[in-house]
């Protein structure tokens, strides 16, 4: 298997695991996992009313880009890096894009 189709599927198995956590103190909350294997993009995106607003945003969202796994966004305290690296994904194929340039890379 090439590294960009393990990394696809360690991304969406990833994805589908924490899609399947309902918040405790927001039951109606829905999650959807948004996968785009051609452009590899991919999203955990949470929407729904909670009281009287309503909220749609994206709770994960990564990339596949030049061979390298970039972390565009994450709304967890999980350890999201780690997580990857113990699925499969090589430390130095993660990219932090939200960190400074100087803290982003984990390799």
């Amino acid at each position: 298997m090439g590294k960009i189709l393990k990394y696809q599927k360690i991304i969406r198995q990833l994805l589908e695991e924490y899609a399947a956590i309902k918040p405790v103190n927001w039951e109606d909350a829905e999650h959807q996992v948004i996968a785009d294997e051609k452009n590899h993009h991919y999203q955990l995106v949470r929407m729904g009313w909670k009281d009287d607003r309503y909220f749609h945003y994206a709770i994960f969202h990564f990339d596949i880009r030049d061979g390298k796994v970039w972390v565009r966004q994450n709304r967890t305290d999980a350890g999201i890096e780690i997580e990857l690296v113990e699925m499969g994904v090589a430390p130095e194929d993660i990219y932090v894009s939200y960190r400074q340039p100087s803290v982003e890379a984990l390799g």
